[in-house]
């Protein structure tokens, strides 16, 4: 199975450490590795990493990863990477036909979250979001994280600011490509954004929870989390 990393934002919460998110040293290892190796230690073998801002770059340094750690990396460039986050997942449509793993370059998971959502059911046409149920966790800020409120295994709705919900995303997801026609009909009403395809896949009933039992993730976006992150890899949680 592909897993899909979005990797093209300009990560400006953590200026004052690096200029290129991706690239941002976790206990001497860049994020982006630490999202591939969690990765490969659940199975996947083959990975697209859609880069932006400063791509060059990184699409450098993935190219010599891939080729010192015998790794399959293919690029998808998206030149409008100041837009949201759907944007970058819509270029890679065409690299996508069969079901696929959807990461964040700054959510790092126990890769059993990973081995969990892979193993469950594909079932067609239909996008499944591993969740986490515990809202009282102090690990990710509550304030930051994206907001789900579920239903039965389905997601009602997603995002940032809702008042009503009982779940966390995790930026990771098990897709199938209807996440592109999710997309496009989000995009047609005016949201860029992951979460607004999920919103639409929501009213088609095609939206799915998985629960990852609190097992361990962490989203990267400020200095702060970069200090939990490293606390969370000397420990071996991660």
């Amino acid at each position: 199975m592909k897993c899909l990393i979005v990797a093209a934002g300009q990560g400006s919460r953590l200026r004052e450490k690096t200029d290129l998110k991706p690239l941002i040293p976790l206990r001497g290892v860049p994020l982006i590795e630490r999202v591939i190796s969690g990765a490969r230690h659940a199975g996947i073998d083959e990975f697209l990493v859609v880069s932006g801002y400063r791509g060059d770059e990184l699409r450098k340094h993935l190219d010599s990863l891939g080729k010192q750690d015998g790794i399959r990396i293919e690029h998808v460039i998206n030149d409008e990477w100041n837009r949201a986050n759907g944007v970058s997942l819509l270029k890679a449509k065409p690299y996508l036909s069969e079901p696929f793993v959807l990461s964040m370059c700054d959510h790092l998971v126990d890769p059993d979250i990973l081995r969990g959502l892979i193993s469950a059911a594909v079932e067609p046409d239909r996008v499944t979001l591993a969740v986490d149920f515990d809202i009282a966790n102090p690990l990710n800020d509550p304030l930051d994280v994206t907001r789900v409120k579920c239903n039965a295994g389905r997601i009602e709705t997603i995002g940032k600011l809702l008042p009503d919900f009982d779940a966390f995303d995790t930026g990771i997801f098990l897709c199938n490509p209807i996440i592109f026609a999710g997309l496009e009909e989000s995009q047609s009403a005016g949201d860029d954004s992951i979460s607004g395809a999920m919103n639409v896949l929501a009213r088609w009933q095609k939206a799915f929870v998985f629960d990852i039992q609190g097992k361990v993730w962490i989203d990267v976006d400020d200095p702060a989390d970069v200090e939990k992150a490293e606390k969370l890899l000397d420990s071996g949680k991660l």
